[in-house]
């Protein structure tokens, strides 16, 4: 769980998390993007983001040596990881 690959799908998970919620909280508002409420958005994508990587960490040593439950294996590269 402590590896650097490990961290580094959990962290790319959360990004990818945040950005969706973002995403979804902006556009289901329907109002322009100066007019959306941004500190709601942002609150609601942070929280979205906090639950991926609680998610990632409660899935360590379930299924396979990444934050997936689906049997992801992680293999230390020259800086990518493939999962």
């Amino acid at each position: 769980m402590f590896t650097k690959a490990y961290v580094r799908s959990t962290l790319e998970r959360a990004l990818k998390t945040f950005a969706q919620a973002l995403l979804a909280t902006l556009t289901a508002s329907g109002t322009g993007l100066l007019d959306s409420d941004w500190v709601g958005a942002l609150s609601l994508a942070g929280m979205a983001t906090v639950l991926s990587v609680l998610t990632s960490v409660g899935s360590a040593g379930i299924g396979g040596d990444g934050p997936s439950l689906a049997g992801e294996t992680l293999e230390e590269t020259d800086g990518d990881h493939r999962a």
